[in-house]
């Protein structure tokens, strides 16, 4: 039998690494400003992760889509998975490396935000998203854990969650993720409090 409260105990001790790093805050800021800036703009967020972390991609999408905690007009967000059909095609037709890369040149324009959620920082689908939206002028976000792998020279923004345990690396992801969304919607919308 697992040792519950221990897995408390290693998302709390990891929670309070990542704070230790000032940058971390900062750069979260930065993302929920730029974030809303775009959106100001007229553009979009969309969502790219693998697994656990698509799930959190479409569930943050969601938070911006539909509301976090303001009752608000919708804004553009979306997963770039939950379309089944496309991604089983393009899977088919070209490969599963290729699918995310292929939404962002279909969906997205300049001036949008993608946020790529991979605890390796390395998924091939994700990091050739990255490379397309580069080329795009589409502003890039990465969370990952330590190393950041290949998304630290693709990122614009990156948070680099100091662990390789990858369910703690996905929970602080959420929190993360939930932090801009609220951010995001609380510059936006203020006055519908």
């Amino acid at each position: 039998m697992i040792d519950i409260k221990n897995r408390f105990n290693e998302l709390n001790e990891l929670l309070t690494k990542t704070l230790e790093d000032y940058s971390t805050i900062k750069t979260i800021d930065s993302i929920s400003k730029t974030i809303t800036e775009a959106y100001r703009r007229g553009n979009k967020t969309v969502f790219c992760g693998n697994g656990g972390s698509a799930a959190e991609a479409q569930h943050l999408a969601a938070e911006l889509s539909g509301k976090f905690n303001i009752d608000r007009a919708p804004i553009p967000a979306e997963a770039c998975h939950v379309n089944p059909s496309f991604v089983t095609a393009v899977s088919n037709d070209y490969n599963f490396t290729k699918v995310y890369a292929r939404y962002i040149e279909a969906f997205c324009q300049k001036g949008d935000v993608l946020i790529g959620l991979s605890t390796s920082g390395n998924s091939p689908n994700i990091v050739s998203a990255f490379e397309k939206a580069s080329e795009m002028g589409i502003l890039t976000v990465a969370l990952t854990g330590e190393t950041g792998g290949k998304l630290t020279s693709l990122a614009d923004y990156i948070i680099k969650i100091p662990s390789t345990n990858v369910p703690r690396i996905q929970e602080i992801h959420l929190l993360i993720g939930h932090i801009i969304c609220e951010t995001v919607e609380n510059a936006l919308f203020e006055n519908k409090k």
